[in-house]
Protein backbone atom coordinates (compact mmCIF):
# COMPACT_ATOMS: atom_id res chain seq x y z
CA UNK A 1 0.00 0.00 0.00
CA UNK A 2 1.33 3.44 -0.91
CA UNK A 3 1.99 6.17 1.64
CA UNK A 4 -0.87 8.16 0.13
CA UNK A 5 -3.24 5.19 0.42
CA UNK A 6 -2.18 4.55 4.02
CA UNK A 7 -2.82 8.17 4.90
CA UNK A 8 -6.27 7.98 3.32
CA UNK A 9 -7.13 4.84 5.32
CA UNK A 10 -5.95 6.49 8.54
CA UNK A 11 -8.07 9.55 7.78
CA UNK A 12 -11.17 7.43 7.20
CA UNK A 13 -10.47 5.50 10.41
CA UNK A 14 -10.01 8.70 12.38
CA UNK A 15 -13.26 10.12 10.97
CA UNK A 16 -15.10 6.93 11.92
CA UNK A 17 -13.74 7.08 15.45
CA UNK A 18 -14.90 10.67 15.77
CA UNK A 19 -18.34 9.73 14.49
CA UNK A 20 -18.55 6.89 17.01
CA UNK A 21 -17.38 9.14 19.82
CA UNK A 22 -19.98 11.81 19.17
CA UNK A 23 -22.76 9.24 18.65
CA UNK A 24 -21.85 7.70 22.01
CA UNK A 25 -22.29 11.14 23.56
CA UNK A 26 -25.65 11.57 21.81
CA UNK A 27 -26.83 8.23 23.21
CA UNK A 28 -25.75 9.24 26.71
CA UNK A 29 -27.65 12.51 26.39
CA UNK A 30 -30.75 10.69 25.19
CA UNK A 31 -30.76 8.55 28.33
CA UNK A 32 -31.60 11.68 30.31
CA UNK A 33 -35.09 11.41 28.88
CA UNK A 34 -35.72 7.75 29.79
CA UNK A 35 -39.09 7.45 31.49
CA UNK A 36 -39.99 11.09 30.89
CA UNK A 37 -40.66 11.53 27.16
CA UNK A 38 -43.35 8.96 26.35
CA UNK A 39 -45.08 8.55 23.99
CA UNK A 40 -42.13 10.07 22.14
CA UNK A 41 -38.73 8.35 22.03
CA UNK A 42 -35.88 9.64 24.20
CA UNK A 43 -33.53 10.97 21.52
CA UNK A 44 -30.10 12.53 21.97
CA UNK A 45 -28.40 14.97 19.58
CA UNK A 46 -24.99 16.64 19.28
CA UNK A 47 -23.90 19.37 16.85
CA UNK A 48 -20.19 19.45 16.00
CA UNK A 49 -18.30 22.00 13.92
CA UNK A 50 -14.57 21.80 13.20
CA UNK A 51 -14.24 19.15 15.89
CA UNK A 52 -15.87 21.32 18.56
CA UNK A 53 -19.29 20.62 20.13
CA UNK A 54 -21.47 23.67 19.47
CA UNK A 55 -24.85 22.30 20.60
CA UNK A 56 -26.31 19.44 22.61
CA UNK A 57 -29.89 18.34 23.12
CA UNK A 58 -32.15 15.59 24.36
CA UNK A 59 -35.90 15.10 24.17
CA UNK A 60 -37.50 17.11 26.94
CA UNK A 61 -40.05 15.90 29.50
CA UNK A 62 -43.39 15.18 27.87
CA UNK A 63 -41.72 14.52 24.53
CA UNK A 64 -41.15 18.10 23.36
CA UNK A 65 -39.08 19.94 22.31
CA UNK A 66 -37.31 17.20 20.37
CA UNK A 67 -33.59 16.63 20.83
CA UNK A 68 -32.63 18.12 17.46
CA UNK A 69 -34.52 21.35 18.18
CA UNK A 70 -32.80 21.67 21.56
CA UNK A 71 -29.37 21.16 20.01
CA UNK A 72 -30.09 23.69 17.25
CA UNK A 73 -31.36 26.22 19.79
CA UNK A 74 -28.21 25.93 21.86
CA UNK A 75 -25.95 26.11 18.82
CA UNK A 76 -27.61 29.13 17.26
CA UNK A 77 -25.73 30.44 14.21
CA UNK A 78 -22.91 27.95 14.83
CA UNK A 79 -25.16 25.19 13.47
CA UNK A 80 -24.52 26.37 9.91
CA UNK A 81 -22.03 24.02 8.31
CA UNK A 82 -21.99 21.70 11.33
CA UNK A 83 -22.53 17.94 11.61
CA UNK A 84 -25.53 16.72 13.59
CA UNK A 85 -25.28 13.39 15.39
CA UNK A 86 -28.70 12.04 16.35
CA UNK A 87 -29.73 8.68 17.81
CA UNK A 88 -32.90 8.32 15.71
CA UNK A 89 -33.96 9.58 12.30
CA UNK A 90 -35.24 13.18 12.49
CA UNK A 91 -39.00 13.41 12.10
CA UNK A 92 -40.48 14.59 8.82
CA UNK A 93 -44.16 15.03 9.70
CA UNK A 94 -46.24 17.63 11.48
CA UNK A 95 -47.36 16.44 14.89
CA UNK A 96 -47.64 18.79 17.83
CA UNK A 97 -44.55 20.55 16.49
CA UNK A 98 -43.08 21.14 12.99
CA UNK A 99 -40.76 18.53 11.45
CA UNK A 100 -37.23 18.41 12.82
CA UNK A 101 -35.96 17.71 9.30
CA UNK A 102 -37.19 21.13 8.17
CA UNK A 103 -35.52 22.86 11.13
CA UNK A 104 -32.22 21.10 10.34
CA UNK A 105 -32.38 22.27 6.72
CA UNK A 106 -33.25 25.82 7.75
CA UNK A 107 -30.31 25.94 10.19
CA UNK A 108 -27.84 25.16 7.41
CA UNK A 109 -26.52 21.90 8.87
CA UNK A 110 -24.11 20.32 6.39
CA UNK A 111 -24.18 16.67 7.47
CA UNK A 112 -26.39 14.42 9.56
CA UNK A 113 -25.17 11.20 11.16
CA UNK A 114 -28.22 9.20 12.22
CA UNK A 115 -27.93 5.94 14.18
CA UNK A 116 -31.08 4.22 12.89
CA UNK A 117 -34.17 4.79 10.78
CA UNK A 118 -37.34 5.57 12.72
CA UNK A 119 -39.80 2.63 12.57
CA UNK A 120 -42.71 5.06 12.97
CA UNK A 121 -44.64 4.70 9.68
CA UNK A 122 -45.08 8.47 9.63
CA UNK A 123 -41.28 8.77 9.28
CA UNK A 124 -39.73 5.46 8.11
CA UNK A 125 -36.96 6.96 5.96
CA UNK A 126 -38.76 10.11 4.84
CA UNK A 127 -36.78 12.25 7.30
CA UNK A 128 -33.49 11.09 5.80
CA UNK A 129 -34.90 11.54 2.30
CA UNK A 130 -35.95 15.11 3.01
CA UNK A 131 -32.49 15.96 4.32
CA UNK A 132 -30.77 14.44 1.27
CA UNK A 133 -33.15 16.28 -1.06
CA UNK A 134 -32.00 19.52 0.55
CA UNK A 135 -28.36 18.71 -0.21
CA UNK A 136 -27.40 17.54 3.28
CA UNK A 137 -25.02 14.57 3.50
CA UNK A 138 -26.69 11.79 5.49
CA UNK A 139 -24.94 8.76 6.99
CA UNK A 140 -27.01 6.09 8.73
CA UNK A 141 -25.80 3.25 10.94
CA UNK A 142 -23.12 4.62 13.26
CA UNK A 143 -23.96 3.28 16.72
CA UNK A 144 -26.93 1.33 15.35
CA UNK A 145 -26.72 -1.62 17.76
CA UNK A 146 -26.59 0.63 20.82
CA UNK A 147 -29.37 2.83 19.40
CA UNK A 148 -31.64 -0.18 18.88
CA UNK A 149 -31.23 -1.07 22.56
CA UNK A 150 -31.68 2.56 23.57
CA UNK A 151 -34.89 2.89 21.55
CA UNK A 152 -36.17 -0.64 22.16
CA UNK A 153 -39.41 0.62 23.70
CA UNK A 154 -40.20 2.95 20.81
CA UNK A 155 -39.31 0.28 18.25
CA UNK A 156 -41.45 -2.38 19.91
CA UNK A 157 -44.42 -0.03 20.29
CA UNK A 158 -44.20 0.96 16.62
CA UNK A 159 -43.83 -2.62 15.36
CA UNK A 160 -45.90 -4.62 17.84
CA UNK A 161 -48.18 -2.05 19.46
CA UNK A 162 -46.93 -2.80 22.97
CA UNK A 163 -44.24 -1.55 25.34
CA UNK A 164 -40.86 -3.18 25.85
CA UNK A 165 -41.20 -5.25 29.03
CA UNK A 166 -38.43 -5.54 31.61
CA UNK A 167 -38.89 -8.11 34.36
CA UNK A 168 -37.21 -7.41 37.69
CA UNK A 169 -36.87 -10.09 40.35
CA UNK A 170 -34.88 -10.46 43.56
CA UNK A 171 -33.83 -14.08 44.13
CA UNK A 172 -32.36 -15.62 47.28
CA UNK A 173 -29.55 -18.16 47.20
CA UNK A 174 -32.13 -20.94 47.48
CA UNK A 175 -34.28 -19.58 44.65
CA UNK A 176 -36.93 -17.80 46.69
CA UNK A 177 -38.56 -14.40 46.14
CA UNK A 178 -40.17 -14.04 49.57
CA UNK A 179 -40.74 -15.60 52.94
CA UNK A 180 -43.66 -17.89 53.72
CA UNK A 181 -46.93 -16.04 54.13
CA UNK A 182 -45.35 -13.06 52.30
CA UNK A 183 -43.69 -11.94 55.50
CA UNK A 184 -41.28 -9.00 54.95
CA UNK A 185 -37.80 -10.23 54.08
CA UNK A 186 -35.01 -8.08 52.66
CA UNK A 187 -33.47 -10.39 50.07
CA UNK A 188 -30.98 -7.88 48.66
CA UNK A 189 -29.04 -4.95 50.10
CA UNK A 190 -29.18 -1.17 49.89
CA UNK A 191 -27.12 -0.97 46.71
CA UNK A 192 -29.65 -3.10 44.85
CA UNK A 193 -32.46 -1.01 46.29
CA UNK A 194 -30.90 2.12 44.78
CA UNK A 195 -30.41 0.30 41.47
CA UNK A 196 -34.09 -0.68 41.42
CA UNK A 197 -35.16 2.88 42.09
CA UNK A 198 -33.01 4.00 39.15
CA UNK A 199 -34.72 1.37 36.98
CA UNK A 200 -38.05 2.85 38.04
CA UNK A 201 -36.90 6.36 37.16
CA UNK A 202 -35.88 5.19 33.68
CA UNK A 203 -39.21 3.47 33.00
CA UNK A 204 -42.43 5.00 31.69
CA UNK A 205 -44.50 2.78 33.96
CA UNK A 206 -44.21 0.04 36.57
CA UNK A 207 -46.70 -2.82 36.73
CA UNK A 208 -47.69 -5.18 39.54
CA UNK A 209 -50.52 -7.59 40.21
CA UNK A 210 -53.17 -6.89 42.83
CA UNK A 211 -51.76 -9.71 44.98
CA UNK A 212 -48.56 -7.73 45.46
CA UNK A 213 -50.55 -4.56 46.08
CA UNK A 214 -52.61 -6.28 48.82
CA UNK A 215 -49.67 -8.05 50.47
CA UNK A 216 -47.06 -5.27 50.39
CA UNK A 217 -49.06 -2.03 50.05
CA UNK A 218 -46.19 -0.56 47.98
CA UNK A 219 -45.75 3.02 46.81
CA UNK A 220 -43.63 2.14 43.72
CA UNK A 221 -42.15 5.62 43.36
CA UNK A 222 -38.51 6.56 42.81
CA UNK A 223 -37.05 7.48 46.18
CA UNK A 224 -33.54 8.42 45.13
CA UNK A 225 -32.64 11.90 46.42
CA UNK A 226 -34.00 14.62 44.18
CA UNK A 227 -35.63 12.19 41.74
CA UNK A 228 -39.19 11.92 43.05
CA UNK A 229 -40.50 13.68 39.93
CA UNK A 230 -38.99 10.87 37.85
CA UNK A 231 -41.34 8.31 39.40
CA UNK A 232 -43.05 6.13 36.80
CA UNK A 233 -46.74 5.78 36.18
CA UNK A 234 -48.03 2.92 38.38
CA UNK A 235 -50.20 0.13 36.98
CA UNK A 236 -52.10 -2.55 38.90
CA UNK A 237 -53.62 -5.63 37.27
CA UNK A 238 -56.79 -6.11 39.28
CA UNK A 239 -59.50 -8.08 37.49
CA UNK A 240 -62.05 -7.84 40.34
CA UNK A 241 -61.03 -4.36 41.57
CA UNK A 242 -59.90 -5.41 45.03
CA UNK A 243 -57.40 -2.57 45.43
CA UNK A 244 -58.33 -0.81 48.71
CA UNK A 245 -59.14 2.88 48.63
CA UNK A 246 -56.87 3.33 51.63
CA UNK A 247 -53.85 1.76 49.93
CA UNK A 248 -50.70 3.79 49.40
CA UNK A 249 -51.19 3.62 45.65
CA UNK A 250 -54.70 5.06 45.70
CA UNK A 251 -53.87 7.66 48.33
CA UNK A 252 -50.96 9.01 46.26
CA UNK A 253 -52.50 8.82 42.81
CA UNK A 254 -52.93 12.58 42.49
CA UNK A 255 -49.18 12.98 42.98
CA UNK A 256 -48.10 10.02 40.83
CA UNK A 257 -50.78 8.58 38.53
CA UNK A 258 -52.20 5.09 39.00
CA UNK A 259 -53.87 3.05 36.29
CA UNK A 260 -55.85 -0.06 37.21
CA UNK A 261 -56.73 -2.67 34.61
CA UNK A 262 -59.87 -4.60 35.50
CA UNK A 263 -61.77 -7.51 34.01
CA UNK A 264 -65.07 -7.09 32.15
CA UNK A 265 -67.13 -8.17 35.16
CA UNK A 266 -65.46 -5.91 37.74
CA UNK A 267 -67.89 -4.28 40.21
CA UNK A 268 -69.13 -0.94 38.91
CA UNK A 269 -69.27 0.56 42.41
CA UNK A 270 -65.61 -0.25 43.03
CA UNK A 271 -64.66 1.30 39.69
CA UNK A 272 -66.56 4.50 40.46
CA UNK A 273 -64.94 4.73 43.89
CA UNK A 274 -61.45 4.37 42.43
CA UNK A 275 -62.20 6.93 39.75
CA UNK A 276 -63.41 9.36 42.40
CA UNK A 277 -59.95 9.13 43.98
CA UNK A 278 -58.27 9.92 40.66
CA UNK A 279 -57.41 6.37 39.56
CA UNK A 280 -57.75 5.67 35.83
CA UNK A 281 -59.58 2.35 35.36
CA UNK A 282 -59.36 0.40 32.11
CA UNK A 283 -60.75 -2.98 31.10
CA UNK A 284 -59.22 -6.01 29.41
CA UNK A 285 -60.66 -9.38 28.54
CA UNK A 286 -59.96 -12.46 30.62
CA UNK A 287 -58.85 -15.97 29.80
CA UNK A 288 -59.44 -18.70 32.38
CA UNK A 289 -60.20 -16.07 34.99
CA UNK A 290 -56.99 -14.10 34.39
CA UNK A 291 -56.49 -10.86 32.50
CA UNK A 292 -55.29 -11.32 28.94
CA UNK A 293 -51.74 -9.99 29.27
CA UNK A 294 -51.27 -9.51 25.52
CA UNK A 295 -54.35 -7.28 25.49
CA UNK A 296 -53.14 -5.46 28.60
CA UNK A 297 -49.88 -4.59 26.85
CA UNK A 298 -51.75 -3.46 23.73
CA UNK A 299 -53.84 -1.14 25.90
CA UNK A 300 -50.68 0.33 27.41
CA UNK A 301 -49.07 0.72 24.00
CA UNK A 302 -52.15 2.55 22.74
CA UNK A 303 -51.79 4.91 25.70
CA UNK A 304 -48.18 5.68 24.71
CA UNK A 305 -46.25 3.51 27.18
CA UNK A 306 -42.95 2.35 25.67
CA UNK A 307 -40.79 1.17 28.61
CA UNK A 308 -42.59 -1.02 31.16
CA UNK A 309 -40.95 -2.37 34.32
CA UNK A 310 -42.68 -5.26 36.09
CA UNK A 311 -42.14 -5.83 39.80
CA UNK A 312 -45.21 -7.93 40.36
CA UNK A 313 -43.57 -10.94 41.95
CA UNK A 314 -43.52 -14.63 40.94
CA UNK A 315 -47.13 -14.95 39.76
CA UNK A 316 -47.05 -12.08 37.29
CA UNK A 317 -43.50 -12.97 36.22
CA UNK A 318 -44.50 -16.55 35.43
CA UNK A 319 -47.59 -15.40 33.52
CA UNK A 320 -45.61 -12.94 31.38
CA UNK A 321 -42.98 -15.57 30.63
CA UNK A 322 -45.63 -18.13 29.76
CA UNK A 323 -47.09 -15.64 27.28
CA UNK A 324 -43.61 -14.85 25.87
CA UNK A 325 -44.03 -11.17 26.75
CA UNK A 326 -40.76 -10.50 28.61
CA UNK A 327 -38.10 -8.68 26.59
CA UNK A 328 -35.44 -8.10 29.27
CA UNK A 329 -34.96 -9.64 32.70
CA UNK A 330 -32.94 -8.09 35.51
CA UNK A 331 -32.40 -10.63 38.28
CA UNK A 332 -30.75 -9.63 41.54
CA UNK A 333 -29.24 -12.66 43.28
CA UNK A 334 -28.49 -12.67 46.99
CA UNK A 335 -26.46 -15.09 49.12
CA UNK A 336 -29.21 -15.11 51.76
CA UNK A 337 -31.18 -18.28 52.50
CA UNK A 338 -34.93 -18.04 53.06
CA UNK A 339 -35.76 -21.69 53.58
CA UNK A 340 -37.90 -24.39 52.04
CA UNK A 341 -41.15 -22.71 53.09
CA UNK A 342 -40.35 -19.56 51.14
CA UNK A 343 -42.07 -18.44 47.94
CA UNK A 344 -40.38 -19.69 44.79
CA UNK A 345 -39.05 -16.85 42.61
CA UNK A 346 -40.05 -18.77 39.49
CA UNK A 347 -41.44 -22.24 38.99
CA UNK A 348 -39.61 -24.74 36.80
CA UNK A 349 -41.66 -23.88 33.71
CA UNK A 350 -41.02 -20.15 34.14
CA UNK A 351 -37.27 -20.67 34.56
CA UNK A 352 -37.27 -22.80 31.43
CA UNK A 353 -39.17 -20.10 29.51
CA UNK A 354 -36.75 -17.40 30.64
CA UNK A 355 -33.70 -19.41 29.55
CA UNK A 356 -35.35 -20.34 26.23
CA UNK A 357 -36.74 -16.93 25.28
CA UNK A 358 -33.91 -14.71 26.56
CA UNK A 359 -30.13 -14.74 26.33
CA UNK A 360 -27.88 -14.12 29.31
CA UNK A 361 -25.74 -11.08 28.45
CA UNK A 362 -23.97 -9.95 31.61
CA UNK A 363 -23.33 -10.56 35.28
CA UNK A 364 -22.27 -7.71 37.54
CA UNK A 365 -21.69 -7.28 41.28
CA UNK A 366 -24.09 -4.85 42.94
CA UNK A 367 -22.83 -4.29 46.46
CA UNK A 368 -22.84 -7.70 48.14
CA UNK A 369 -25.36 -9.03 45.60
CA UNK A 370 -25.16 -9.93 41.90
CA UNK A 371 -27.10 -8.64 38.92
CA UNK A 372 -27.85 -10.94 35.99
CA UNK A 373 -29.22 -9.42 32.80
CA UNK A 374 -31.07 -11.35 30.10
CA UNK A 375 -32.21 -9.92 26.77
CA UNK A 376 -34.39 -11.10 23.93
CA UNK A 377 -32.17 -12.10 21.02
Amino acid sequence: MSVQSSAAVRAVTDDLRLDQRFMTLALALGQRGFGRTWPNPAVGAVLVKDGVIVGRGWTQAGGRPHAEIEALRRAGAAARGATLYVTLEPCSHYGKSPPCADAIVAAGVARVVSAIEDPNPKVAGSGHARLRAAGIAVDVGIGAAAARRHHAGHIRRMREGRPHVTLKLAVSADGKAGAAGRRPFAITGDTVRDKVHLLRAQSDAIMIGVGTALADDPVLTCRLPGMAENSPLRIVLDSALRLPLGSCLVQTTRQTPVWVIAGPQAPRAAEEALRAHGVDVMHASETDGRLDLAMVLQLLGARGITRLLTEGGPTLAAALLAADLVDDAVLFHSDKIIGSDGVEALNAAAWASLKHQLTHVTSLPVGTDRQEIYERG
